[in-house]
């Protein structure tokens, strides 16, 4: 799971969404753990957000979940 700090507006849905997952830092979503199993809360953290920059991937970063490419 990855953010990309670029592309959040810091809109919160994924912190609301995954509050065990993700926290606002200065405006700007930050994952708590780089590297965690995907499950239904992150997926849904990551089809929730506005701008898509929220990543979910299999654990090895090969195959990407969330959002649908």
């Amino acid at each position: 799971m990855r953010v990309d700090r670029a592309r959040c507006i810091g809109s919160g849905i994924c912190a609301g969404t995954a509050p065990g997952h993700f926290v606002l830092v200065d405006g700007v979503s930050r994952p708590l753990a780089e590297r965690v199993a995907p499950d239904e809360v992150l997926v849904d953290a990551a089809d929730s957000c506005p701008v898509e920059a929220v990543v979910v991937s299999e654990v090895d970063g090969l195959r990407r979940i969330a959002p649908e490419p």
